[in-house]
């Protein structure tokens, strides 16, 4: 299902009100450390290369990039998680204000220490990742910390944001504190779901796996359409969601609804650079965009365009109103002068 060059007017003034919107993220807050530097010989002490840094950057990464989305995209954004009370939670913290974004939920726990990724790149190329995190749930007197603090901004937000990367903070219990005092405020409630956690999720509104995590939450092999669109069908009545986003990487995206047929949105033709963020910047728009008064397909051509946007850039980005509005001028303006289109379709075949 492509743009229609009468949609661009609609899009434009959806994306006009992310401004007014009121997010809450929560889930689990990492810091992207990036070593950049060259190599020149082969250690003595192992096949290795050695890798002379010449310099460090910092990025937020995991809940805090969709943070960084929502902000880059207009909204207003609130973010909670937890950190752990050393060096590498000051500099994510202070990453995240010098972006806007409210961090008065995020806890400092003197148990855990602040998940860290250090990725080492040595001319554009990744040598190796080092990940330092604990994956422990969290001990209850934070997940009950944490549901107050949600409980109370949710009281000011439009929609709650769960991202959910398996490091401890998205536990059953937070979920069955916080998604149905969600649903009483009638908030949106997105999930960007951990493939093992499916079972955490039922009665949020919105759900966006990609079709590996799609593929085990329904237990069917997708394979082709027809297994894709049985296992849509599988997710939304299992997790008793009301829309269900799978994303299919270089194939686009297939929006499910209860009462509604599925509807596949093309990928966007782009030379990509860099895949990583891409899923965080697909469910902070597509929440964005539903909370500014899209329905669930324009939602997904926003989401798809702010996706396309990304995967342009190198590193974990995001995409500003001004260069959405600009892309979906561009997509609407392609749908008029290509009347005679090939119908777009599923290629998921695999071997």
């Amino acid at each position: 299902m492509t743009m229609r060059s009468q949609d661009f007017n609609a899009l434009r003034k959806i994306i006009g009100r992310f401004s007014r919107a009121r997010i809450l993220v929560v889930g689990d807050l990492i810091l992207d450390e990036f070593m950049w530097g060259t190599v020149s010989r082969i250690s003595p002490e192992a096949p290795v290369p050695v890798v002379w840094v010449k310099r460090e950057s910092f990025m937020p990464g995991g809940a805090c990039n969709v943070a960084s989305n929502l902000t880059g995209a207009g909204a207003k954004t609130s973010l909670m998680g937890v950190i752990g009370d050393d060096e590498r939670g000051a500099i994510l913290k202070g990453e995240l204000e010098s972006k806007g974004i409210d961090t008065s939920g995020i806890i400092a726990d003197e148990m855990r220490q602040t998940t860290l990724k250090t990725r080492v790149v040595a001319h554009h190329q990744q040598v190796v990742r080092i990940d330092r995190e604990n994956v422990e749930p969290l001990r209850e007197h934070l997940v009950s910390k944490m549901a107050v603090l949600i409980r109370e901004k949710l009281k000011s937000a439009d929609a709650l944001i769960i991202e959910d990367y398996g490091k401890g903070v998205i536990t059953p219990r937070l979920l069955r504190e916080v998604v149905p005092h969600a649903k009483r405020l009638k908030r949106i409630v997105a999930v960007d779901p951990k493939e093992e956690h499916f079972a955490y999720y039922r009665g949020v509104t919105v759900i966006t796996p990609n079709v590996h995590e799609a593929a085990k939450a329904s237990g069917v092999e997708i394979k082709n359409n027809d297994a894709l669109f049985e296992a849509g069908g599988k997710i939304l009545r299992k997790i008793g969601c009301r829309i269900a986003l799978v994303t299919l990487g270089e194939n686009g995206m297939c929006v499910f609804q209860t009462n509604a047929p599925a509807k596949h949105i093309p990928t966007i033709a782009q030379e990509v650079f860099d895949v990583s963020g891409a899923g965080d910047t697909v469910i902070a728009v597509y929440t964005l965009a539903l909370v500014s008064g899209a329905d669930p397909i324009q939602a997904a051509h926003l989401a798809n365009c702010a996706a396309g946007i990304v995967v342009g850039k190198i590193g974990t980005a995001t995409v500003n109103p001004e260069e959405l509005v600009e892309r979906v001028r561009l997509e609407t303006s392609k749908a008029q002068k290509s009347k005679f289109a090939a119908r777009p379709g599923l290629n998921i075949e695999t071997t």
